[in-house]
This record gives C-alpha cells, structure tokens and sequence, in this order.
C-alpha cells in the first residue's frame, strides 16, 4: 500500500523537478494524471463483451483493477506518464515490405527489450525524487501490470489515443514506448490531449486484415500483431495470405499515419536493430535451430513468442512468396520442405500450409 504524503509538501515546483530528471534519464515526454478513467474503462469493457481479446485473457483477468489505479495499487493517487521513442536508421520498413524474400519484424522489437530499460529509467527517477523529499509510496510499471497506459498518458498531455488505437503526438508521431510511475503524492495534474485525427481514415485502410473495424475499434483476433505473437495455435487459414512477409508484429497503421512525419529518431543505442533483423532474408530466419534462436534473440522482445512460433509465422510468410514470375523460389521450397518433418505439430500444419500454397497460380500477394 502507499503511504499518502504530508499534504503541506511544495507539490508544484517537485512536478517541474520531476518532468525535468525525468527528461535527462531519456524520456522525451513527461506528463501527471490522475486516476480516473471512467470512459476508458467503458470501452474496455465493451471490447471484451465482444470477445474482441481473442485468447488474451490476461485482459480481463484482473477486473477493474485495470482501469481503477487505485485498486491495483492502493493509496495511489497520481500517475506519472513517460514516453520514450525508439525509432533508428535502419532499412526502410516500405521496401523489406515489398520484397516477399525477406522478413518484417516490428520496428519496436529489432533491438533490445524496451521493458527493462524503462523500468530501470523510471525505477531511477523514483530514487531521484526520494533522494529530494524522502520515502514516498511508488511502483513502477512499464508493460508488466494490468495498466492502461495509453489512457493514463493520454490523459496526461503525452498524446491522444489515434483510430488505429495507438496514441499519437503532434510533434513525435506515434513510435514511443509507455512507462508509468504510480505515486501516493498529490502532484498537479496536466491536462489531456485534444484529438487530431480529423476526418483521416488512413490507417483504417492500411490494415491487412482488416483488424480495425472502426475508428477507436481494434479487433484483436484480426490483427498481424496478435496472430504473431499472442496467439499460441495456429493461425487461421483465411488470414494466412493476408500477413505477407510479417513474421513479428505489424506497423502497417504507422507507416501510413501522416503524424509520423514528425517522428523523431531515438538516440538510445539499445534501440538500434541487432543482428540485421531490419533486412533479413526469410530461408535465413527459418534456418534458425532453437539454440540459434535463442542465441540471437537474448535481450530481445521477440523470445517471447519461442522457436515453434517463430517457425509458425516464418512459415506462413515463406508460403506467401512468389518470384516475380510467379515461379518457386527453389531456396524456400527446399527450407520448408526441411521443415515438413518437424516433430512439432504446429510447425508441420503451416509449412505444408506454405508449400500447398507456394503452387497456386495466383496467390494474394499483400
């Protein structure tokens, strides 16, 4: 539980403080709520009435600790939002798209994992603000809790949440990673983001599978990212085609979101894409054995998902692949047909999957 301060304390100048060690620990973007989010929870709970989480269960597990800060972490009376941006020099994302021989992995996951290092930033920023007022009530999350971090920090001036669901600045795009600071200290609060996105249905279009079936409205159980890396089975076979050549995540939305023009490259190095997985070729990926993997995916948010997914979501995108002839690429047919005996079932199902439908005269090329 967190201890409530002695109401006397200078709250505003300690806010300023605050948002000033908070921009020299490397966050781009500080700002302060509170912890109500009664529209937001609204939402939320209607998107998990329709199933819309598909197996994430973990989103409704919780209840309405999620929405209400207080009841995950009691005494909780302000949030402290930060955004980190990750975006680097690396390939470019349009054309690894358009090229079916090698793989798309989400810009977020080419370097190391995001999670430790903002929790070890704001874990220190806590420290900084103890080191100047004394012991206070904290905890820090950054991806690790029922939060809901994107209402938090839209609520506190860092953005607005977009109609593709991601939030958005004005001046940095939407290529930044969340991390909040639940305190017991009655800090001012900022005020929320206004809502740019007009009449622009941009991203909406973008989607491959057609994930986003409103403005503000995401189905979970149609969208690229979910199928690669939350979904434990199989994929389903009528999204197959639609995933192209993603094998970790999508940034379809992004790329298209004219926001992101003002995107601004981050300067952690932790973030700079490693082992060249921005432009890899897919029998490369796919030749990965489990200790390879694991070899070169250490410090990587991409782990997660295990060698078997791995090969699930390469598969699928090796049988989304043509020559521009429309021939079999003899390299892939030869990975996949390695592959045909894999002693996991999973694997075995999308790679016949892949080869069956390597040979179809006129196959969806997203």
């Amino acid at each position: 539980m967190l201890r409530t301060r002695n109401p006397s304390l200078d709250t505003d100048p300690l806010a300023q403080r605050i948002k000033q060690w908070a921009n020299a620990l490397g966050f781009q973007r500080v700002g302060i709520s509170d912890t109500q989010l009664p529209a937001a929870e609204t939402h939320l709970q209607r998107w998990l009435g329709r199933g819309m989480h598909g197996e994430m269960d973990y989103m409704a597990r919780h209840g309405s600790r999620r929405s209400r800060p207080a009841e995950l972490v009691p005494g909780t009376l302000r949030i402290i939002s930060v955004a980190m941006d990750y975006l680097t020099q690396g390939a470019d994302p349009k054309k690894i798209l358009a090229d079916h021989n090698r793989a798309y992995i989400s810009r977020y996951a080419l370097g190391r994992d995001y999670h430790k290092l903002l929790r070890k930033r704001l874990q220190q920023l806590a420290s900084r603000i103890e080191a100047h007022i004394g012991p206070f009530g904290y905890r820090v999350f950054c991806d690790s809790a029922p939060v809901l971090e994107k209402a938090l920090a839209e609520k506190a001036g860092l953005g607005w949440i977009g109609k593709h669901s991601n939030l958005l600045n004005r001046k940095n795009g939407s290529w930044f990673f969340l991390g909040e600071l639940y305190t017991d200290l009655p800090l001012p609060t900022d005020a929320p983001a206004d809502n740019h996105c007009g009449t622009c249905h941009i991203c909406l279009n973008a989607c491959p599978t057609d994930a986003i079936i409103a403005p503000y409205q995401v189905d979970a159980r149609r969208c690229i990212s979910y199928l690669t890396i939350e979904l434990h089975g199989p994929i389903p076979v009528t999204l197959r085609p639609l995933l192209g050549n993603r094998i970790y995540g999508c940034d379809d939305c992004q790329l298209v979101c004219p926001w992101n023009r003002f995107a601004k490259l981050s300067a952690e190095p932790d973030f700079a894409s490693r082992h060249d997985l921005d432009d890899t070729k897919l029998v490369e990926l796919f030749n990965w054995d489990e200790k390879e993997f694991l070899n070169r995916t250490e410090g990587s948010a991409i782990r997660r998902i295990g060698h078997l997914r791995w090969l699930r979501n390469i598969a699928v995108a090796l049988g989304n692949g043509r020559d521009k002839d429309g021939s079999n690429t003899t390299a892939s047919r030869d990975a996949l047909l390695r592959r045909r005996d894999h002693p996991s079932e999973l694997v075995r199902e999308h790679v016949d999957w892949a080869l069956k439908h390597r040979t179809r005269p006129n196959p969806i090329i997203v």
